[in-house]
Formats: structure tokens, sequence, C-alpha cells
């Protein structure tokens, strides 16, 4: 009997200590083995260590050696947290601590730096399962990963916990002293530096400014960690920003043009600018424009109209009557400011908006009455030689903190590239050549995506192709387009240069961005001096090689209405004139199309649309190479194809 007692004793203690085991909690409790409350997005316990909580299966978990390496990991971070906590028990708060000021843990929870994070492994994060802490510091910021500086850990702040810093910036804008329009956005960051006591002074560092840091630190996290372009890096016309109410006055009959033309047009002028400087578009560039210069503001309504008539379909009289109505009011205002020979910075501004902001707008068979691009880029040239801003450009340099006068480097890209169009040299060659053998930018590439070497190259081909036209020997010829061929290969990158221009949580790299399209108009580049050889024929394997290449390309360049195709016009003009039934290229095209949907018949993307489509049915009724620009003489189209 007392065997039997005993016996069933031991049976209930140990079924006492048996618990069914749970197959549904996160694998980092079930590695830990411990006891997951299955809480989702993220159990307590992950949350509380400030782990990564997987209710994935993860890539570690198939494999013994990746399980071991993980729990290692998973017990530093946890000797982290636990340290950190109880450096924060030591150092409690002071009844002064502002409110927005407030100690926290860095935990997946709490950290943050304004990006939204998805639940992928990364890296570049001490925070992450992967991160091998008992590797060497890498104390090198990678300019296209997403990093956490690795002295956020080291003295002299070793021994504060962070702070989570929340910063609100409010804009607000006004259409004749009624808010039409407001802005506000939120940015958060943390910092080991203790917050000052209420009524102190911000501290003040050398050389330093913290309002431009401040901005920059925003920018970069929208890119994904990415270094943008400074955010003084520009000469705008209006000067440097500064925090103010836009108070834009316009008749109450034209306020939905301007409201239209703000939330529709805006965001399609400088995509490129937008991602490089995010917001300065708008408020370093267009908003005090439209505030100071009335012949800017007439010239924006009528492009908001044309746009409008665009895309709504719209058929009346009114608002044919209101692209014509600005239109003339534009022209007028320039007249008048001419002969007046004042105001040359604003009658460039404008006269730039009416060539530039057409490749934004409008459908290609628009028959609309309009002076043609060119004669008003004659005056914009004369106005930039008054205000000598090919010196002013000169004068910058890659050594000097001298800032590239944004209305002539929008002058340069338009000059460039129209001089292509017309089969002339650029207006300012002889200050690109110049730009070019110093090896100093002028922001052609934060502007608009393309490495300046590559511009100035394609401006040296340009005045090779005039001379061609004016009857150049076909000797001298080859030997200038084989010197030019070797000026591009020095602006080759190493391997690998092109790659994915997003981050893991979506947002795009600039600087990737920008190398992604610059290959696409450097190859552009090569097809445009090949075409120059006489007897050239683009169904040569060297041709089709170069036009499939470029194709490829484009697989790294974000496509669709919120993508970057309408700033590769000029590229896929090229490429594409000089493709090949069948090929790659016009595959790839096709399906670009297809992803812009209805946004492929606007602005210059929608008029080289046209004119390839052109080009191809002539090649192919004539059965041989018809040039596009000889397409565009017999039709009478005077496209800027930018």
């Amino acid at each position: 009997m007392v065997g039997q007692k005993a016996a069933a004793a031991a049976n209930a203690k140990s079924s006492a200590k048996m618990h069914r085991r749970s197959r549904s909690g996160c694998f980092t409790c079930r590695l830990r083995r411990k006891k997951c409350d299955e809480g989702k997005p993220v159990c307590k316990a992950c949350k509380h260590l400030g782990l990564s909580c997987e209710y994935k299966r993860p890539v570690w978990w198939g494999n013994n050696d990746q399980r071991k390496r993980q729990k290692e990991m998973i017990k530093t971070i946890i000797k982290r947290t636990k340290l950190t906590e109880k450096v924060a028990q030591m150092a409690p708060m002071s009844a002064d601590t502002p409110p927005e000021l407030s100690y926290s843990l860095p935990t997946s929870d709490t950290y943050s730096d304004t990006v939204d994070r998805d639940r992928s492994l990364s890296v570049d994060s001490q925070f992450s399962l992967d991160y091998d802490f008992n590797g060497t510091a890498n104390m090198n910021y990678q300019p296209y990963e997403t990093q956490v500086h690795p002295q956020h850990f080291a003295p002299p702040f070793a021994s504060f916990p962070p702070y989570e810093v929340n910063v609100k910036t409010e804009q607000q804008m006004f259409v004749n002293d009624i808010p039409t329009r407001r802005d506000s956005t939120i940015s958060t960051f943390s910092t080991f530096q203790p917050p000052p006591t209420p009524h102190s002074t911000l501290p003040t560092f050398p050389n330093d400014n913290w309002v431009h840091d401040d901005l920059c630190d925003s920018r970069a996290s929208l890119s994904g960690g990415e270094e943008c372009a400074d955010f003084g890096f520009f000469d705008f016309a209006h000067g440097q920003p500064t925090p103010h109410n836009a108070e834009i006055q316009v008749e109450e009959c034209d306020r939905r043009l301007l409201d239209h033309f703000i939330d529709n047009v805006l965001r399609l002028i400088f995509p490129v600018l937008e991602v490089n400087q995010h917001g300065s578009a708008r408020s370093e560039v267009i908003l005090p424009a439209l505030e100071s210069n009335k012949c800017y503001l007439h010239c924006c309504l009528s492009i908001s109209a044309l746009h409008l008539k665009a895309t709504r379909g719209l058929q009346s009289e009114q608002i044919d009557n209101d692209i014509m109505r600005h239109r003339y009011a534009t022209i007028s205002e320039l007249c008048e400011a001419l002969n007046r020979d004042t105001d040359h910075l604003q009658i460039l501004e404008a006269t730039l908006g009416m060539i530039f902001f057409q490749c934004s707008v409008g459908r290609p068979d628009d028959c609309l009455p309009d002076i043609p691009w060119h004669q008003h880029f004659q005056a914009a040239s004369s106005l930039v030689y008054k205000l000598d801003l090919p010196n002013a450009l000169m004068d910058v340099s890659n050594s000097t903190r001298i800032q590239p006068p944004f209305n002539m480097t929008l002058t340069a890209w338009i000059d460039i590239l129209g001089a292509t169009m017309l089969g002339r040299a650029p207006q300012f060659a002889d200050t690109y050549r110049e730009k070019h053998l110093s090896s100093s930018n002028s922001g052609l590439c934060e502007l608009m995506g393309c490495d300046d070497r590559v511009m100035y190259l394609i401006s040296e081909i340009a005045c090779l192709e005039a001379l061609k036209l004016e009857g150049m020997d076909d000797i001298q010829l080859c030997d200038h387009i084989h010197a030019l061929a070797q000026q591009i290969d020095l602006t080759e990158p190493g391997p690998n240069a092109i790659a994915t221009p997003f981050c893991s949580n979506g947002t795009v790299r600039p600087r990737q961005l920008a190398k992604n399209m610059t290959a696409a108009f450097r190859l552009a580049a090569r097809i445009y001096l090949c075409s120059l050889v006489p007897g050239f024929d683009r169904s040569t394997p060297s041709i089709v090689d170069l036009v499939n290449k470029l194709a490829g390309c484009l697989d790294y360049i974000p496509a669709g209405p919120e993508g970057f195709d309408r700033s590769l016009v000029w590229p896929l003009l090229i490429a594409g004139a000089n493709s090949v039934p069948g090929s790659a290229f016009r595959h790839s095209f096709r399906n670009r199309i297809e992803r812009l949907g209805e946004h492929a018949e606007f602005g210059s993307f929608g008029r080289m649309v046209r004119l390839l489509q052109e080009v191809w049915n002539q090649s192919e009724e004539q059965g041989q190479n018809v040039h596009w620009r000889d397409v565009m003489r017999s039709k009478g189209w005077d496209f800027l194809l930018i």
C-alpha cells in the first residue's frame, strides 16, 4: 500500500510539472525556450527586451549553426537592454524635464528614426538579430544604407539612456488672406544628450547651423538614411528659404487654377530635386516665385489650365480662354519688363518656367497657338548673359563653398538637351567645356539626376553634330568621335554600380537613383555619338547591344506615375529612335508606358511616344533608317523632349 501511494504521488507530481508546449508562439521565444504570450504584432517578452519578434518561420530556424549564433546575439541584446534599464533607474528624470522629452528604451517598439520599418532582418542595425556584435564597429557611413551610428553605444554617452524627441513643423499657405492649405510634419529622433533645462539657451557650435542640420537629418530619413544633396546646395533666386506663410495674390476666378497647380502640377516639375531635397522644389523655387513674380504666376496659371484640360478631358471655350489669357499675360509682362530693362532675374525665372513647365503638361495634339520654345530660350540666353550667370557658374568648384545659381543650372539642362533637338551647338558650350576640363559640377545631377560630366560630353557631341551638318571632313569627324568615346569611357563607374534604388523600407536612395539614371544617359550619349559615324546603321550588333543595355538599366529606375520615366525622355528618345523591331528595349518601353497609364499621354513623355511611333512607322514603310529630327520637321513639331 505504501509503495502504491508513493508511486501515485510521484505520478501526480510529474503530471503537475508537465505542460502543453505551444507551437504558435513567436520563434524568438521558442529559441529562448521561454513562454510566449503570443501577442501580435509583438509579444510582451520581445517588446520588453528589444528583440525582433518573428511569427513567420525565419531563415535561421532550419540551421543549427545559425540558431546557435542567433541565440548568442539575443543574449547580447538582452544584456544591453538590462544594462540600459539599470542606468535609467540610476538617473531618474527631474521635475523640470519638458513633457516632450522622455526617457525611452531602445526597443523595437520605441526606437524611431521617422522611417516606417518592415519586419525583415537588417544587418545594418544594432537591434537586428543578424548584427554581429563581436565584429569590429564600422565607423564609416555607407551612403546607401540606413544605419545606427555605433558611437551611440560608446562613451561619452554610454551612461545615459536615449531621449526621443518629436519635432513638429507646420506651414500654412494663404490665398487672398484666406487659409487654403496647411502642411504638418512630425520628425522623431533619438539623442543621448540630456535635454536642456527650461529657459536655457540652445548650445552653439562653431561653423554650424542647427536649422540646417535638422532639415538635412529629416530629409536623410525620408530618403532611407542615404545622404542627400546639401540643403543649401543651390543659390536660389530668392535666397535661402526662411519659414513663412506663403501669401499668393490671385483673382477669385483663378483660385481653382492656383490650387490645381499646387496640388497636382507642382510635384511633376522637379521629381529628382524632390528626392534629393524633400520639399525644396515647393518651398525654395515655386512658392517664393509665385509670391513675388507676377509674370511667373501667370505662367504657372496657364500651365495649370493646360494640365487641367489634358487630364480632365475638358473641351470648352472657358478652359481654352484661361490658357490663352494667362499665356498672353505672361508674354505681355515679359515684353514690358524687357522694354524697361529691369527685373532681369524675375524675367529669366518666368521665361525658364514657360519653357520647362511645358514639358510636364499638355497633349501632343494640343493645337493652341504658342511661341516655339527655342524663341523663348533666345530671350533667356540674353538674360543669362546680362546677369553674368556663366561666370558665376565658373566660380563654382568642388573646393569652394560657392553654390551654383539655380537658374543657370536649369538653363544648362535646357541648353544642352535642347541643342540636340535643333542640331545646333549649345549656347553656353564653352562654359560647359571649361567646367568639364576643371572637373567641377554645375548641379545638374542634383537637379535632374544625370552626372555633370556626362552632360558636358553630350554638349560636346551636340557641337560635333553641328560641325558635321556644316560639312566637316569625315576623317576629322571620326577622329573627334573616337576622342569623345574615350572621354565617355572615363566616366564609367566601377563594377556593380547599378543596383536597386530602394531601401528595405521602400524609400528611394537619391545617390543610387542618380547612378542608375546616369548609366541610362551615358548609354544614350554613346548611341548619339555613334549615330554621327558616316554610314551609320542601327541594326549593327554594337548598336543593338547598346540599346539592349539601356533597356537593362531601365529595370533599376522606378516606373509608373510616381516613377522617373518623365525624367528619362531624352535617353528614351535616343534609344527608341535607334532600336530595331522586336528588341528588348521596345518590349521594356511598352511595359513602362502601360505602367504610366494615362500619364504617358502628357507632357514631353507623351510627345516622345508620339514621335517614336511615327519614326518606327516611317522606317518600316521606307525600309531604311529615318532620323527622328527629320520626322519632327516634316510634321511641323517644335518639341522640347527633355
